[in-house]
């Protein structure tokens, strides 16, 4: 019977790349444990992240690789997940979270909120720790569509977030009065931006997602000067008006130096229940048009669904509604996208030289 060894099966791994960053999973330091009985080898691989889209791919490589040394029968496949961050500067507010991700769009009733709420649950449907913070002080709707009334507690001069569907959440609209008008501007406006920021207990999390408001006002900036996202979402519908609104958004995160790391086109067609007929109420591939007129990627696309707006409303959001219909799947694999893409900008900026890493 032949040995395997430890060394053979290394080096065989060393010949499984990353997808994404097309770098070797031991150069990567992806590869945990490697433990061997007779002929079956169990190896324990560490993904950059619980939502990794190419979870599949990696499989598929690890086993070929594997089932071609001599004497292996069996092969199995432990996956764990470590959700990394870019490093993180000096005094820097939330320590402990890793990613801080941006979720706007150039006009309002596009779904932002919507998909910044489904989105994040997707994240923490996955393993994530997630966090969900509110930052549309003008019209916060993320308590309702969460269903989330108690107002937060205070301890030891921290706001402890709300927990809502495994994340943690918070609003300016749990800090004030139900339907009371925010007028906030300049200054004070930014205050409490970094107290939403700063003084909440968020813990550690593995990314933040924020709504932002509508439009190119003064919380974006305020948000790149007090944190250091990792990216920006960008959210239209398909029509020519929200597109050019859009644009100006992406330009707007283009001048404060956050990357705009896709768009997602919300409304893309609505399906007849009674025809099954699709009819494009908001034009047809805007989004997918508009993502390469500015180079970015278009995440998915998401059908106008009245189920999605209804779950809103009573404050069970689609994903966990509904997980298993075409709307929740939708959001997972955005945020599946999403996920690779921030992985691979972490592991990008915190990857050592080539050389280095392969001891050259």
């Amino acid at each position: 019977m032949v040995q395997i060894q430890e060394s053979e099966v290394r080096r065989a791994l060393s010949t499984v790349n990353d997808p994404e960053l097309k770098r070797d999973l031991v150069s990567l330091d992806m590869v945990k444990s490697i433990s061997i009985a007779g002929g079956r080898v169990t190896v324990r691989i560490e993904l950059t992240t619980p939502a990794c889209p190419l979870r599949g791919k990696i499989r598929a490589d690890i086993e070929q690789a594997l089932q071609a040394l001599p004497g292996v029968a069996e092969v199995v496949i432990d996956f764990t997940a470590k959700v990394r961050g870019a490093p993180k500067p000096q005094g820097d507010l939330m320590p402990g979270v890793k990613n801080v991700l941006l979720v706007g769009a150039g006009k309002g009733g596009v779904g932002k909120s919507t998909c910044a709420v489904n989105l994040a649950l997707a994240l923490a449907k996955s393993g994530a720790a997630v966090g969900l913070l509110d930052a549309d002080f003008h019209g916060p709707s993320i308590p309702i569509m969460l269903g989330l009334t108690q107002a937060p507690a205070i301890d030891r001069g921290k706001i402890e977030p709300l927990e809502a569907f495994g994340m943690k959440v918070m609003s300016l609209g749990l800090l004030t009065e139900p339907g009371a008008a925010v007028l906030w501007r300049g200054p004070k406006l930014h205050g409490a931006i970094k107290q939403l920021f700063a003084d909440v207990a968020w813990g550690q999390l593995d990314y933040l997602v924020v709504d932002l408001p509508p439009g190119t006002g003064d919380i974006p900036i305020s948000i790149s000067q007090l944190v250091k996202p990792c990216g920006a979402v960008l959210v239209t519908t398909p029509q020519d008006l929200s597109l050019a609104d859009v644009l100006k958004a992406k330009q707007l995160f283009d001048q404060v130096g956050i990357p705009t790391i896709g768009l997602v086109e919300n409304m893309s067609g609505f399906t007849c229940p009674h025809c099954n007929c699709t009819s494009p109420i908001f034009d047809v591939g805007g989004g997918r048009r508009a993502a390469e007129a500015m180079r970015i990627d278009c995440l998915g696309t998401l059908p106008l669904e009245p189920a999605v707006r209804a779950a809103g409303d009573r404050g069970v959001p689609i994903v966990a509604a509904e997980p298993e219909s075409l709307h929740a799947k939708a959001f997972e694999e955005i945020a599946r996208v999403l996920a690779g893409k921030i992985s691979t900008m972490a592991r990008t900026l915190s990857l050592p030289v080539l050389g280095r890493a392969s001891g050259e």
